[in-house]
């Protein structure tokens, strides 16, 4: 069986593909309700893998989105008490959240600083 680049972790022969999933908070915005819940943040594609929320039960319940009342949702990503806030977009159809492509690369500059003073302080 033939391998490519892909299968064994390099984009280009030689160059290692970079998987930078960083962990988030999630805030689904109500009226009269906050849902909270915590997620993984693509930072390549801007998806949002593994949501688990906190003290609310989708079975029952539904997605957040699906709510009569519901406004809007936002993301935290934070480190040493420092914290980058942005925009989520969910997908009314399959409940995926993402952030926008627009959005994604100002993100992706606002964590670098956040990590590099960070990793400055160590």
């Amino acid at each position: 069986m033939r391998r490519s680049c892909q299968d064994v972790g390099f984009a280009n022969a030689g160059e290692p593909v970079l998987d930078l999933k960083v962990p988030i908070t999630i805030t689904d915005e109500c009226a009269d309700e906050v849902i909270v819940s915590t997620g993984l943040l693509d930072l390549a594609s801007g998806e949002i893998l593994r949501v688990t929320y906190k003290d609310y039960d989708v079975a029952t319940q539904g997605v957040p989105v699906d709510h009569p009342d519901y406004e809007f949702t936002s993301g935290v990503l934070s480190s040493q008490g420092k914290e980058v806030e942005f925009g989520i977009q969910v997908n009314k159809t399959t409940g995926q959240y993402s952030v926008s492509p627009h959005e994604l690369p100002e993100i992706k500059t606002r964590a670098a600083a956040l990590f590099a003073a960070d990793s400055g302080k160590a």
